[in-house]
């Protein structure tokens, strides 16, 4: 049997999951596969306080329940989004599936998910005993398995306001429409005053987890992208024995091929 709670609040739904042991679902387009039996699904796709996308000093604050249309139609929303976002299967789906839910499903290939890696973006879980922000990198803890408590719900995404313009994005399926990602492929260079002072990158849809390496990546910070030449293929080679794939319906070996290839072409679109 299956059972629901409708929460109109942000403090009705925590009360409710703190007392309860219940699923939090927003667009539910997961469910549309698999519904599991004997749960209690915790509504959340009419709490005010996840519904917004807004900004403040330092960030884009994104509500979890946000539906990715929402994200498409934003004004706020920075353009790497947009794009990994156009992605997501089709308009009905986008219309129903939310930015909170891609994240907690804890998928390798969540297209949002791979974004907030890249840009290292931070989360906004909160409980009845009080709220935390952790960046998202901490929140995943193997495949399907996060860092959220059982009373916590993830009510906001904060990415970063400034430093997101320069941006690489492919995501490689079978088609170019309704696919779920062989390998996805996110990162962000960041100049100022000639060197480099950020770079992100982030690989889905080949490990356990996202592969996000910030070691690796501060390599080329600080550097020029004459001085960035001169370590690339130490760079490159870093990642090569950081990237091991897991075997599936493509082989490893495809998936690492194609992961070493993106990472070049990035390189290479920003002269280095």
């Amino acid at each position: 049997m299956v059972n629901s709670y409708q929460a109109t609040s942000l403090k009705e739904a925590l009360d409710f999951r703190a007392k309860a042991a219940v699923t939090p679902y927003a667009g539910g387009t997961d469910l549309m596969i698999k519904a599991d039996e004997n749960v209690t699904y915790l509504f959340l796709n009419k709490v005010p306080e996840m519904k917004n996308i807004v900004e403040d000093t330092d960030y884009i604050r994104i509500g979890a329940a946000c539906t990715f249309t929402d994200i498409l139609e934003s004004k706020l929303t920075p353009a790497i989004l947009k794009e990994a976002v156009s992605h997501i299967a089709a308009p009905a789906i986008r219309n129903l599936g939310t930015v909170g839910g891609n994240i907690c499903n804890g998928s390798p290939k969540a297209d949002s998910a791979l974004i907030f890696l890249a840009t290292d973006s931070k989360l906004r879980l909160v409980s009845s005993r009080g709220e935390r922000v952790i960046p998202i990198n901490e929140f995943y803890l193997g495949r399907k398995k996060t860092a959220l408590q059982a009373d916590e719900l993830l009510v906001e995404i904060l990415m970063s306001r400034v430093g997101l313009s320069n941006y690489y994005y492919k995501k490689v399926g079978a088609r170019n429409a309704l696919a779920i990602a062989r390998v996805s492929f996110a990162a962000i260079l960041h100049l100022e005053n000639g060197k480099i002072v950020n770079c992100m990158t982030a690989f889905g849809a080949v490990s356990d987890d996202i592969i996000r390496r910030a070691d690796i990546d501060g390599m080329l910070i600080g550097k020029t992208i004459e001085e960035a030449k001169v370590v690339k293929e130490d760079y490159l080679a870093a990642y090569d024995r950081e990237i091991v794939p897991i075997r599936g319906r493509i082989s490893a070996e495809y998936r690492k091929t194609v992961c070493m290839n993106l990472l070049r072409d990035f390189l290479e679109s920003n002269g280095i």
